[in-house]
């Protein structure tokens, strides 16, 4: 019989959604603009209209896929850690609290 893996709280899905659309947000204009800087033209709209060149759509699309994923990388992990020790110390109070807590 396969174990069931344990599923995230409500909280954390919750809040690992929110982290995520924001750091997309986010990280998207900053992809924009770095590439707007860096070659000095609009990032591409549409990277399969024809008017683009084949270099510059698959240029486009690797330096989003890269910084995307690891922007979601880097704040799911912040995010999970910094969620871990707040729920371990609500967790750990709430142990203490019932072992201090005399029973009738």
């Amino acid at each position: 019989m396969a174990d069931k893996a344990e599923k995230p709280d409500l909280a954390w899905r919750a809040i690992g959604g929110l982290v995520a659309l924001g750091v997309g947000f986010a990280t998207r204009k900053a992809i924009e603009f770095g590439w707007q800087k860096a070659t000095g033209k609009k990032p591409p709209a549409d990277p399969d209209s024809l008017e683009i060149g084949i270099a510059e759509a698959i240029g486009y699309a690797v330096v989003t896929a890269v910084g995307m994923e690891v922007a979601r990388i880097v704040a799911t992990r912040a995010a999970a850690k910094r969620y871990k020790a707040w729920s371990g110390a609500r967790a750990e109070a709430k142990a203490i609290a019932q072992v201090a807590t005399p029973k009738a």
